[in-house]
């Protein structure tokens, strides 16, 4: 899927992902694209930054552990990031029904004359 798809929806898809416990951000590239079915392949330098900012913003804590004698930072919500997790995925339901009811429509574009 082309990254502009992404756009604007990245930050709740990582908090989605983060939802189901800590990770390292390796693993939540890995986790968004096994959900996605590898529509969602997110590089590396395009989640790290989504990581710092919504860390910053107070909706990610993140800590250093080792595993297997590497350090990893491991990233988790906060309360705050549960509770905007909850209404930007109210948000997303209202938006999708609203682009699926708009494309299910009426008669076929263009209009025949």
């Amino acid at each position: 899927m082309k990254g502009q798809a992404l756009k604007g929806h990245l930050d709740l898809l990582v908090l989605g992902v983060l939802a189901d416990g800590p990770k390292h951000g390796y693993a939540v590239i890995d986790e968004l694209r096994v959900r996605s079915g590898d529509a969602f392949d997110i590089p590396e330098g395009t989640l790290y930054p989504v990581l710092h900012r919504l860390e910053r913003a107070d909706l990610l804590a993140s800590e250093w552990v080792e595993v297997a004698g590497r350090r990893r930072r491991v990233y988790r919500l906060t309360d705050r990031g549960r509770a905007a997790l909850v209404s930007e995925r109210a948000e997303w339901q209202k938006f999708a029904g609203a682009v699926a009811a708009v494309l299910k429509g009426g008669a076929p574009w263009p209009h025949p004359t």
